[in-house]
């Protein structure tokens, strides 16, 4: 399989990255929510996110992309830094206050964040076929996910 470089890399490390916060992101929404239903989605939401970073990670293997090698000190930082502002900076915040409409407008933003960051990626004119239908899979998926934490917040 050919081993891709550049931006294509840097989406697949970005895509990796977000994916973990997301994760984590969603877990301290569950854990912050009063509706038992809403915490059992928002788990839905999180273990999506960890198996979407770990798909990822597989797949960027397969091209000779290690995500968790490719960083670069400056690029750990920066890739730090970027993590705190990706939507999810807020949900400490929010979860402090049980407010779950909070909860869930701080997981909108997150997956606002996230399909910015997957368009970002599929804009890429270096993603080989497979990695793209992969990408462009996961980007609907969080899509119906940022769709439906819309619809629950308007409810709340």
């Amino acid at each position: 399989m050919a081993s891709i470089t550049g931006e294509a890399a840097r989406a697949y490390n970005d895509l990796v990255e977000i994916n973990k916060t997301a994760a984590k992101g969603y877990q301290e929404a569950a854990e912050g929510v009063s509706s038992p239903d809403l915490k059992s989605k928002l788990s839905q939401f999180s273990q999506q996110r960890a198996q979407f970073a770990s798909e990822l990670s597989q797949h960027a293997s397969q091209y000779g992309i290690n995500p968790e090698e490719e960083n670069t000190v400056e690029g750990l930082v920066a890739d730090a830094a970027a993590a705190v502002h990706r939507g999810w900076i807020n949900i400490k915040s929010a979860i402090t206050g049980q407010d779950d409409a909070a909860i869930l407008g701080e997981c909108e933003t997150g997956d606002a964040t996230a399909l910015q960051s997957y368009e970002t990626a599929l804009r890429s004119t270096e993603l080989p076929a497979e990695a793209r239908n992969v990408i462009q899979k996961q980007h609907g998926e969080i899509l119906s996910a940022k769709n439906w934490v819309t619809q629950q917040k308007g409810t709340r």
